[in-house]
């Protein structure tokens, strides 16, 4: 099913459908602030399950990720946090990162990392947040297989390639659509991916770079 939803007021009757669906078990593709992606309610094992064998990946290899609403949501699945990392989370959420911290107790077990991590997302955009303020708590969030990505290997960025069928909805309902319970539509996606910066360590570093501008948000 292609749902269409308005990207800055999403109609809140296909909210709750959609909200139905997550708690039911299902699967969506559903927009963020960088690309389109799966989605299933986080405490849905099989929904988390039937994800990765879309995606033909192991549950326990994934390096799963999922995003929360704000930064009050996103405390409850981290250990805690220290005054100088909520003021950098602060400084970059919601926005198109990715937060590699340590999972707390209410992380579902499937999606651990082997190190006891987990990848946290606050999207700055409204239909993600508008389904997990309804649903009230987070969404899985794992990118469609294939994906429109180049890595350059002089630098380690990514460079993005226009391929519609990961960012015209119409056209990742045609590919994906049977595979899933609904495609939302919100408009055409974006290219590239969030960035990825681990704050395990003492010092935050960037794993991956995507559309977020680390140094240049940090010197701003």
């Amino acid at each position: 099913m292609l749902l269409k939803l308005h990207p800055v007021n999403p109609q809140p009757r296909n909210i709750k459908m959609i909200v139905e669906c997550l708690l039911d078990g299902g699967v969506i593709i559903y927009p963020t602030d960088t690309i389109y992606g799966f989605g299933c309610d986080i405490f849905q094992h099989k929904a988390v399950e039937r994800i990765c064998r879309i995606k033909q990946v192991d549950p326990a290899k994934a390096q799963l990720s999922f995003i929360c609403y704000d930064l009050s949501d996103l405390s409850n699945y981290t250990k805690s946090i220290s005054t100088p990392l909520y003021r950098l989370l602060k400084t970059y959420l919601p926005g198109p990162y990715t937060f590699i911290l340590p999972a707390s107790k209410l992380v579902p077990r499937i999606l651990k990392s082997r190190k006891d991590t987990i990848g946290l997302r606050i999207p700055d955009n409204i239909i993600a947040r508008s389904l997990i303020r309804e649903l009230q708590h987070p969404i899985l969030s794992s990118s469609l297989p294939g994906g429109v990505l180049a890595d350059d290997t002089v630098d380690g960025t990514l460079q993005a390639l226009p391929v519609e069928e990961y960012t015209d909805p119409e056209i990742i309902q045609e590919k994906f659509g049977a595979l899933v319970d609904i495609v939302i539509d919100g408009g055409i996606g974006g290219i590239l991916p969030s960035t990825i910066v681990d704050c395990t360590g003492d010092t935050p570093v960037v794993i991956r770079w995507g559309l977020g501008q680390w140094e240049e948000a940090a010197e701003a």
